[in-house]
């Protein structure tokens, strides 16, 4: 009888060990090929290269409504996580949701054919971010059963974010007529003041005098005391006869006032152009600013003398 060595029938054992370890490495991995099947993980790979809504449902622009339906139905059971379980098979199941989304609505739809994918408002990108929030993993296996045994879609969750939506969109347009209204009191002063300004000029009657002559103010007359010049209207005599002092102190004051204004413009301009005649040494200048005449300033002089 042949008796093998110690070493050698460890070998021998060592063999068969690493002979069964590959063995159940490959069955593990056929397990883990079993759980999606290559059509599966083409079908998702399909989907998720798509960067067309129509291409995506496998639709031309001419389908009508029921093949839309049936299209999504399929696709959204295929791409289930619970019955799809190909890498990327999420991103697809999404995908679904947005392309139906957008193309079973009729004013999405037209923004997205005048827009296409790439040059969509930002309008259509917030109906987008809300129709990815609808759909992004929200149909349970029991919905996807209702819509295939049972004939309907989905009506629960979807139609009650429809809902909510709409009513979102009615707060908002009502905040934005109450901002509105409370502008608009916030404003009713000032608009009440131009008002109120605008119709008091319709109301305010002419100046009962002019200090020069004009169309209106034609007749002239003189005051009694400082016998000052002033103009008046053709009836002047049969409205203001009783108060005909009281009119002609407000022409002395006027007449006064504007001598005094006239007068300081005139001094002012007068020692300015001294000052400049010293200052660069200009003898003419000097002489021209010295002889510069101060008619107001010597009519008003005249008048207290």
């Amino acid at each position: 009888m042949v008796m093998l060595k110690p070493k050698i029938v460890q070998k021998c054992k060592e063999k068969k060990s690493h002979s069964r370890t590959q063995q159940n490495s490959g069955e593990n991995e056929a397990k883990l090929n079993v759980e999606y099947t290559k059509e599966q993980l083409a079908a998702v790979r399909r989907i998720n290269s798509c960067k067309d809504y129509y291409e995506v449902l496998e639709l031309t622009k001419e389908f009508k409504e029921i093949n839309l339906k049936k299209a999504y139905r399929r696709l959204a059971l295929q791409m289930h996580p619970d019955k799809n379980k190909a890498p990327g098979a999420t991103e697809a199941f999404k995908a679904i949701g947005k392309a139906y989304s957008i193309l079973s609505d009729t004013d999405k739809r037209k923004q997205y054919d005048l827009y296409g994918p790439d040059l969509q408002p930002s309008r259509l990108n917030r109906d987008h971010d809300e129709c990815s929030h609808s759909y992004e993993g929200d149909i349970s296996p029991e919905e996807l059963f209702n819509m295939f045994f049972g004939g309907g879609f989905p009506s629960g969750n979807i139609n009650r974010r429809h809902h909510q939506q709409h009513t979102r969109r009615t707060h908002f347009t009502s905040q934005q007529s109450e901002s509105g209204l409370t502008l608009f009191f916030q404003l009713a002063p000032i608009l009440l003041l131009v008002a109120m300004s605008m119709l008091s000029s319709f109301f305010v009657s002419d100046p009962i005098f002019s200090l020069q002559r004009t169309d209106k103010y034609k007749v002239e007359r003189k005051t009694t005391a400082l016998r000052i010049p002033y103009f008046v209207k053709d009836d002047f005599h049969v409205e203001y006869a009783s108060d005909l002092r009281r009119i002609e102190n407000a022409v002395e004051e006027d007449y006064i006032s504007q001598l005094r204004n006239n007068c300081f413009r005139e001094r002012n301009y007068k020692e300015n152009m001294i000052w400049r005649a010293r200052n660069y040494g200009d003898a003419k200048l000097y002489q021209k600013a010295m002889d510069l005449a101060t008619p107001s300033c010597d009519n008003l002089q005249k008048l207290y003398a």
